[in-house]
Order: structure tokens, then C-alpha cells, then sequence
């Protein structure tokens, strides 16, 4: 020890605890509790809540929310599990989620490479967390049968989940169908299909659909027309740049793509190749993104109603958490064709 040293010998300054607090507000640790957690409402006076917050901020204090939660056995934590959360898409899901879990739970994302399903390991360490329940994107059927959760678990766009894992999902199925029959409204006979490569549920049944669909309505899906790339906007418009010239020898007139984002990649490569659209060539895509209206042309779509997947999967979380029945185990929410020039040239 350097006995020159000013700070030599110094121990680390205690923590502030909440009895520290109640001492400086001259009020009980319960009331400090109630009030640092957002609970005082109608339970403590507003004169004791000003006391409290003012010894908090002078001392310093802040909620032991690791402490809480060993001593509960559990926290009031959400665990999101979702792929890419720069996508549009996924900040309405998540402003879902957010709406119904207000202050009472705390959100917390684990974000997955783009594109690519949580692993059984990956989130088992999570639970490490002690949280309250989880919310997963678009799992696998495998996934959920493996993982065997002690907490509450809702799955959100994952139409092959278990009868025993609660789910909230969208009628993509039926927004495949919705576009076909749109397209061959139009008088196109033979379409093609940009899907992702993700080899999630929800992007398979829409492809299944698509392509069962245009069976249904007598057109063709000639060889060669159904493709995968990432989601991805360049590596889209690539996969129909380099697609392109086989399908317009073979005829094709109109493109499903599995997202919106595909579908801006194909717009954006139809400029380059000089196409005009929609004349020349129809599009369309899955999502409704916020950019679908503001594009050259503005792109037709299937609208997924987001918020609404979000805040119906917390709604069934928060009920799981909280102990209460679900009147449905597996939710399924409508989506609706929005036509725009895309398809359908514009006055």
C-alpha cells in the first residue's frame, strides 16, 4: 500500500439499499417498493411518493431487479426471441407487445441472426434470466417440442405450433390465395414466385398457397419460376436479375414475392431492365411496410396487422403469467389485399 496514496485503504462505497431509503424518507421499505416499482398508485399518498422519489434521487437508489427475482424465483421480464429487428415489420410487432405489457413487465429482445430460428440452447440460456415468460418469432415445430420451458411460452407466426403451445399467427394462407386470384383477376396466365430461404413455417405456407392457388385458377407456374434468396433487398434483386430473362422467354407476366422487401428488390431491378410496370410486369409482396405506398410504383401487398400479432401474443402471455384461461390456445388474425400500381395502373 502506498501510504502516499490519498484514496489507499478506501473501501467501494456501500450500496444504496431500500432500507436506506425508508430511513431518508422517514417512510416503511414496503412503501419504498411500491413506489420505486411504479405501484404507489392509490395505494401510497402523494406526499409520502414526493418524499420517496426525492430520497431516491438523492441518494442514488436503483431497483435490485437480480435480487428481486431470486428472491421471487422469477422476474417481471419478457424475453422477445425475433430475427432482424430493423425490419419495419418487427417495430410494430414489437410496439404490440409493448402496448399490452404497459409497466407491469419489462421487455427484453434476444435478436437471432437475420432470417435464421432461435436454437434449443441459445434459449434455454435465457431462462438463466428467471423471466416471466417468453415470446418466440416464427420457432420451428422441432424447436418447440424440444425446449420443454418451465415458464409461459407464446409463440407468434408459427402455424405448425404444437395443439399444447399457445400461438397467435396470421392467415397467410389465405393472403397467398388473396393474391392469385388478384392476379389472374387481371387476366395473367403465368406467374412466378420470389420466396425467402429461411425454411420458416409461415414463409412455407405461404409459397404452398401461392402455388396451389395458381393450380386452382388454371395458370402456370412454368419451370424455373419459384426462387429463394435472403431477405434481403440487393440479394432479391439479383436472384431476379439473374432469374429474368428465363422468365420472360417463358412468358411470365406477374411476380408473388413472400416479402415486401423481396418485392423492392424486384422493383427496384424492373428500372434497371427498363420493364414498365405494371404493364409489362405485375408485382407483389406479403408485410404492407410502411416504404409499400411510397414506392416506384407504389406496391400492392398483403397488409399483416403487425401490432395486432404483437399485442395478441402478450395478451395471451400476460393471461398465462398471471394464471388466468385462454379462451383459445392458437389465434389467427386476417390479413387483407392492399392493391396499388404495382399491379394496377394508377389514374
Amino acid at each position: 500500500m502506498n501510504p502516499k496514496d490519498p484514496n489507499a485503504g478506501e473501501r467501494p462505497p456501500r450500496p444504496v439499499t431500500a432500507a436506506m431509503v425508508a430511513r431518508a424518507a422517514g417512510v416503511s421499505t414496503a412503501t419504498v417498493s411500491l413506489v420505486a416499482n411504479g405501484k404507489a398508485s392509490g395505494r401510497v399518498s402523494e406526499r409520502n411518493v414526493q418524499k420517496v422519489r426525492q430520497a431516491i434521487s438523492d441518494l442514488g437508489y436503483v431497483v435490485d431487479g437480480i435480487g428481486s427475482s431470486l428472491a421471487r424465483g422469477v422476474s417481471s421480464t419478457v424475453i422477445m426471441v425475433a430475427p432482424d429487428i430493423s425490419n419495419p415489420f418487427f417495430a410494430r410487432l414489437i410496439a404490440g407487445v409493448r402496448k399490452v405489457l404497459g409497466s407491469d413487465y419489462q421487455l427484453l429482445l434476444s435478436v437471432t441472426d437475420p432470417g435464421q430460428s432461435p436454437s434449443v440452447p441459445e434459449v434455454r440460456r435465457l431462462l438463466g434470466l428467471r423471466p416471466a415468460g417468453l415470446l418466440i418469432d416464427a420457432p420451428n415445430r422441432q424447436f418447440l417440442s424440444e425446449l420443454g420451458s418451465p415458464i409461459p411460452v407464446v409463440a407468434i407466426d408459427a402455424p405448425d405450433a404444437p395443439p399444447q403451445v399457445p400461438a397467435v399467427n396470421l392467415d397467410v394462407a389465405q393472403g397467398a390465395r388473396d393474391m392469385v386470384e388478384h392476379f389472374a383477376g387481371l387476366g395473367h396466365r403465368k406467374v412466378a414466385y420470389l420466396d425467402a430461404n429461411t425454411g420458416t413455417a409461415t414463409l412455407r405456407q405461404r409459397q404452398q398457397a401461392f402455388t396451389h392457388a395458381v393450380h386452382e385458377h388454371g395458370m402456370q407456374l412454368p419451370e424455373g419460376a419459384v426462387i429463394a434468396t435472403t431477405i434481403d433487398v440487393g440479394e432479391a434483386a439479383a436472384g431476379f436479375a439473374a432469374a429474368w430473362p428465363q422468365w420472360q422467354a417463358q412468358g411470365i407476366t406477374a411476380i408473388g414475392c413472400a416479402t415486401d422487401t423481396h418485392a423492392y428488390g424486384v422493383l427496384q431491378e424492373a428500372r434497371v431492365a427498363g420493364l414498365q410496370l405494371p404493364d409489362e410486369l405485375a408485382v407483389a409482396g406479403f408485410d404492407d411496410l410502411p416504404y409499400s405506398s411510397t414506392t416506384n410504383p407504389p406496391l400492392t401487398s398483403i397488409n399483416l396487422d403487425a401490432e395486432g400479432l404483437g399485442s395478441g401474443a402478450a395478451r395471451q402471455l400476460r393471461r398465462l403469467i398471471e394464471g388466468e384461461p385462454l379462451d383459445a390456445s392458437h389465434l389467427v388474425l386476417p390479413g387483407q389485399l392492399v392493391v396499388r400500381g404495382s399491379t394496377v395502373a394508377q389514374a
